[in-house]
């Protein structure tokens, strides 16, 4: 149930706007979480079970949050989203505008190693009827406008890239490099692009 109104239990707030306890909030995390590795590791016949397991919880409290395979596997393809697209103020708030960038492309890489891991997971959704995709071509890019406008700003970043063309980029090395055991080289592939981007590059 809802916390009464005299609660002193902070609450936070769904999509939906239903009222949601802090503790709440945090196991409902800590389940989108444990849903990226075990759909990433087990692909589409992970076991929920499995997944409450990882994230520390009962199997009743991760059906109150999602009831069915489908709502999980969206919810979690859409919180990693959010998570690599929200990142982008706190990053400028703390870096010099061209870590931030690097900061940011290497989430990405972590991003796409998810999204591939999931692959056939997500690939059922849509066959559902489902798109987790929408908007996410939208969020994407308005994260790293911000983040290249700000390097433009600074003087550290070309002006004459946009953020479609480096998204393109960052793409073109998921896809090339998305795997975790290939970390390494998309990390190099990273660096690659942002000296390509510098405006001090030689």
């Amino acid at each position: 149930m809802p916390p009464s109104a005299k609660s002193s239990t902070p609450v936070m707030k769904l999509d939906a706007g239903r009222p949601l306890r802090a503790d709440a909030q945090r196991n409902r995390d800590k389940i989108l979480s444990a849903a990226v590795r075990v759909f990433a590791e087990q692909g589409l016949d992970a076991h929920l079970e499995r997944i409450a397991k990882e994230a520390g919880v009962g199997t009743g409290t991760l059906y109150r949050n999602f009831p069915t395979r489908e709502v999980l596997i969206e919810a979690a393809y859409r919180n990693e989203l959010s998570r690599l697209c929200d990142a982008a103020p706190d990053l400028l708030a703390t870096m010099e505008p061209r870590e931030a960038l690097r900061a940011r492309m290497g989430r990405f890489i972590d991003y796409a190693t998810a999204k591939l891991g999931m692959a056939d997971a997500l690939r059922a959704l849509v066959e559902s009827g489902v798109n987790p995709y929408a908007q996410s071509h939208e969020m994407m890019l308005a994260a790293l406008t911000s983040l290249l406008d700000a390097g433009v700003r600074a003087g550290t970043i070309r002006s004459d890239i946009g953020a479609t063309d480096m998204f393109a980029g960052l793409t073109g090395i998921a896809l090339a490099s998305g795997k975790p055991e290939q970390r390494e080289q998309a990390e190099r592939l990273l660096d690659l692009t942002l000296d390509g981007l510098s405006t001090d590059r030689h």
